[in-house]
């Protein structure tokens, strides 16, 4: 009877065995990708691809440049090379070499075999200090977009009530009512159709402001827009890596890891592009305004436009059919019927594109700058497809088309800070922070072998395999990047997993110490010692999800870190611990065995 009980105890079920290996492969497998590296490679954008990397291995092979491979994946021609001095020199060269139409990124390709890529394992994401690139601080400008609301309330206001005589300030307007026009009618009119607006004064005289909860509302919509639009315009760059994160109230920093020219970056990030159509009058009136073209000669436009670039969902730059570039822009459905309604009603008459963008003064306040840049007849009734020209050379109908496809930011952007960290500066960083980790794991290991002997070989391979499962992790999570305090929270891990293991094996030998066969301890001291393990484990999660809550950047980079290797410490030194445990002495009757 005794021996039946023995041979039950300690045996883990076949379903749970076959988990902890499954786990334990596909984690090692996701790992792999980021054991192997990464190689610097050329993304080159093309219409043609054949043509285009057959003249691209042509120029390599003049230049005396041999790539490692050259590779058609998607709509991309992937230029594979040696180091970071190649990946730079042939970027320059084929940017010279190729039609300004072709868009030549830099670009980071993994090193692991194609078959590990094929089956969605990648390798970690480096973050801006690990890998080197830039980090903008963007600060949103908000005046003209209150302005604009102001605006909006003066026209309506003006147009309901003839004869009333508006102040404008930075924050409010006073408004003078005419005799015929009362209080309460004004107030009436405001209240239902501007409600975010606050009324105050008395007989002919108010004063009209918007509210303190309206502004933070406005300000916190527009920031979350102009975020998306942000991560809209880098996906255009082709820099998926990109970190578009909101800092503050009115504040957004973008990092760009591997990124080491941020000049192109930065002209398309800060730039506020957008277009709006406006129908040419007769004459000058009340509600016109002036708006010079290229020349600088003023052209009188009406106030309101017919249609303004927020519902442009595409734009593509081409050469006409006199040979001048021009950009074909696709409406929204919502605007594509405006488009309609208007020409269908205005044919024979002229309608301006009038292009927009912000830029700062000496003192550092934002400016708008109109220019048109074409005026053309209305022939027939326009859909939601059309094209406009005059947008000067085929490269500027290039950027003009990129910033109206990805978006025009609803309030301009300044870049109030720029950093740069060069590649040489990331690699050290890399190499430093694993030559910490390294260390801290070997005098661990040591320190395991040696003061808990055979279980200590154990511990040993359970916190091996936590360290790859915790880098399988941060690989298969989306959107996480390995980042310099990450790898402090990777050498934090490696204490919590030895703790787990600790506490196991000291349950262990107490339970040894009382009488207990070794079967029976190993069974009596995971059993007990579960509790404590979750309790201490929990606390410290709770830790790490907060500290990514609230932190930003670094912080959260900390704390995936540390909450995956949590989880992976727990598993590890749980489960994996035991699996191998059981499978070696969890049958071992003997009270005499030292561990």
């Amino acid at each position: 009877m005794k021996k039946n009980n023995t041979q039950q105890l300690n045996r883990l079920s076949k379903w749970k065995t076959v988990v902890v290996l499954v786990s334990l492969l596909i984690m090692t497998l996701s790992a792999l990708p980021s054991l192997y590296g990464e190689l610097p490679a050329v993304h080159v954008n093309a219409q043609h691809q054949t043509d285009d990397a057959t003249s691209i291995a042509n120029i390599l092979e003049q230049s005396g440049v041999t790539p490692r491979q050259i590779e058609h994946r998607h709509d991309q021609i992937i230029i594979t090379l040696d180091d970071t001095d190649q990946q730079g020199h042939v970027q320059s060269l084929l940017q010279y070499m190729l039609d300004d139409s072709v868009t030549v990124a830099l670009a980071m390709e993994p090193a692991a075999p194609r078959w590990l890529i094929n089956a969605g394992f990648s390798p970690i994401s480096l973050g801006l200090d690990l890998r080197g690139g830039v980090q903008f601080l963007l600060d949103v400008d908000m005046k003209p977009v209150y302005q604009a609301h102001q605006q909006s309330l003066v026209e309506q206001f003006s147009s309901e009530f003839r004869g009333s005589r508006v102040r404008e300030s930075a924050s409010s307007m006073d408004v003078q009512l005419p005799n015929r026009i009362s209080n309460s009618e004004a107030r009436r009119f405001v209240q239902q159709e501007f409600p975010q607006w606050t009324v105050r004064g008395s007989g002919q005289t108010l004063t009209l402001s918007l509210s303190d909860s309206e502004k933070t509302e406005i300000r916190r919509l527009i920031v979350q827009q102009n975020l998306q639009i942000m991560r809209q315009r880098l996906n255009e760059l082709g820099i998926t890596e990109a970190s578009v994160q909101r800092q503050g109230d009115s504040r957004i920093r973008i990092e760009l890891p591997g990124v080491q020219d941020p000049a192109a970056a930065k002209e398309i990030i800060g730039a506020t592009a957008s277009l709006a159509f406006h129908l040419v009058p007769e004459s000058s009136h009340r509600q016109t305004i002036s708006v010079a073209d290229e020349q600088g000669n003023p052209i009188n436009l009406e106030r309101r436009p017919v249609l303004s670039g927020e519902h442009i969902i595409d734009a593509r730059a081409s050469i006409g059919e006199y040979g001048k570039p021009e950009v074909n822009i696709t409406l929204d459905s919502f605007g594509g019927r405006a488009m309609s309604q208007f020409t269908r009603s205005h044919i024979g008459q002229p309608m301006a594109t009038v292009y927009s963008e912000y830029s700062q003064d000496a003192n550092g306040n934002s400016q708008q700058m109109s220019e048109v840049i074409s005026i053309a007849t209305i022939q027939s009734q326009l859909a939601n497809r059309f094209r406009i020209t005059g947008t000067g050379s085929l490269s500027e109908a290039q950027d003009l088309a990129l910033l109206l496809r990805a978006g025009s930011l609803t309030a301009p952007v300044t870049v109030i800070e720029e950093r740069t960290i060069g590649p040489t500066l990331g690699a050290e960083n890399v190499k430093s922070g694993f030559a910490s980790l390294a260390l801290g794991l070997g005098l661990t290991l040591v320190f395991l072998a040696f003061w808990y002997r055979k279980l200590g070989w154990v511990a040993n391979t359970a916190l091996v395999a936590n360290m790859i499962c915790l880098l399988g992790l941060v690989a298969l999570l989306p959107g996480a990047v390995l980042t310099l305090p990450g790898i402090a929270g990777m050498v934090l891990t490696v204490g919590m997993a030895v703790d787990t293991n600790v506490l196991i094996f000291e349950r262990i030998k107490d339970k040894m110490r009382e009488g207990r066969t070794f079967a029976q301890s190993i069974d009596k001291g995971f059993n007990s010692a579960f509790a404590s393990i979750f309790d201490a484990n929990l606390t410290t999660l709770i830790v790490a999800i907060a500290l990514y809550t609230i932190g930003n950047g670094p912080i959260q980079g900390f704390a995936i870190t540390l909450g995956l290797g949590l989880l992976t410490s727990m598993f590890t030194g749980i489960f994996l611990s035991r699996v191998v445990i059981n499978f070696i002495w969890g049958r071992d009757n003997r009270r005499d065995i030292k561990v």
